[in-house]
């Protein structure tokens, strides 16, 4: 082929690969519905804490633990221990949770978290505000039973060897707990469990 020929060619090429694709290049994004998450890795994610939050809220929704209470109890969530070797924002599981549970109408809860703001407000109440208005001290409702879990990993991954992609699967459990705060009595639990594995091409960036 002639060089200036091929040099033409490849020329054009070079501009309408550019063009057609400049897009490619160009930082981008879209909408997605949270019930349409993927999941890109083996490490637990968003997807996962929806997914859990709701088997758990759905198990405690229809136990016996809360079938046998004549009225919503009141109850307090201390937390979610995260014993994974990752960080997870265990906070945002179980307001996820608190706020699906008290939607349902079955559950009361304490707003332990704002404890501080709520006694500097009583506080602030008792020295300026109207008394016909002021919050009255002393008559906040104590919790019955606390919630509290722990989310723990375990994780598995090909040895060395000669192979063209490595292995890495990881398991999840995450364990909820209800305890009675008078007795100390753990009233109800569940486990909710997930396993994912990954294949990591050995070329790639």
């Amino acid at each position: 082929m002639n060089p200036s020929l091929r040099i033409s060619i490849m020329g054009a090429f070079a501009a309408a690969l550019l063009v057609s694709g400049c897009s490619a290049f160009r930082i981008s994004n879209q909408d997605v519905q949270p019930g349409d998450l993927e999941h890109y890795r083996a490490d637990y994610d968003a997807s996962d804490m929806r997914k859990i939050t709701s088997a758990v809220v759905d198990k405690m929704l229809t136990s016996s633990f809360l079938a046998g209470q004549s009225t919503p109890p009141v109850m307090t969530i201390a937390g979610v221990e995260n014993r994974t070797r990752e960080y997870v924002d265990t906070k945002n599981l179980t307001d996820k949770m608190r706020t699906m549970l008290l939607k349902s109408g079955k559950m009361q809860f304490v707003n332990t978290a704002r404890r501080t703001d709520l006694l500097n407000e009583q506080g602030y109440q008792a020295a300026n505000a109207n008394p016909e208005q002021m919050a009255t001290i002393g008559a906040q409702a104590g919790a019955k039973y606390m919630i509290t879990g722990s989310l723990t990993q375990m994780t598995q991954q090909t040895g060395k060897q000669v192979r063209v992609s490595k292995q890495r699967l990881n398991y999840y459990k995450l364990t909820m707990e209800i305890t009675d705060l008078t007795s100390s009595l753990i009233v109800w639990t569940t486990e909710e469990e997930f396993a994912r594995n990954e294949s990591i091409p050995l070329i790639g960036w």
